[in-house]
């Protein structure tokens, strides 16, 4: 039993990266500093509602670079990993930490959903702005992505949020047992 579960996060990993890909790479707006916005962060969040943590992180973090990568954004892919999948973790032990506060309402399951989100979108809004401050050498000329990365993070909070409340409400997440 324990190898069929580990083989059902896997393959679930694995369909949430891809997932995760084409979201990102389906709209593109481009920013001014190379990036673009997308709704890649409501796989991230999903995958953070999903999977256990490890491959959680993969499943954003691979979807997330690998689309970079495809759209020409290599330069970003790395960053993009590390960024994503620790998006993923953010999202996945603070509502393993509200879990307990989450399980007494549907509002209350929706706010710490809203926040977990919203805590993991200031990762990536922060982590993008550092990455292009200091590895791509823009200096404070990398404030210009914070609003874009703030529109894509309102994006992947109010859809990754919906659609992770809907899935609670089905069997989902009990046939995966995570």
């Amino acid at each position: 039993m324990k190898s069929t579960h580990k083989l059902l996060n896997i393959v679930t990993a694995s369909m949430l990266a891809a997932l995760c890909c084409v979201a990102t790479m389906v709209i593109q707006i481009p920013t001014p500093t190379g990036g673009f916005v997308n709704l890649g962060d409501t796989v991230v969040i999903l995958s953070a509602c999903l999977l256990p943590p490890v491959y959680a992180f993969l499943a954003a973090g691979i979807g997330s670079a690998l689309a970079d990568i495809l759209a020409g954004y290599i330069h970003y892919s790395a960053a993009t990993f590390i960024i994503k999948g620790l998006m993923a973790l953010t999202v996945w032990f603070l509502l393993k930490a509200f879990r307990k506060l989450a399980e007494k309402n549907a509002f209350l399951s929706l706010s710490c959903t809203v926040i977990s989100a919203t805590c993991a979108e200031i990762l990536m809004i922060g982590g993008y702005f550092l990455f292009e401050a200091t590895i791509l050498s823009y200096g404070m000329g990398a404030a210009v992505s914070i609003i874009p990365n703030t529109i894509q993070g309102v994006a992947g909070i109010v859809c990754g949020t919906l659609l992770s409340e809907l899935l609670k409400r089905t069997k989902i997440k009990a046939y995966l047992n995570t």
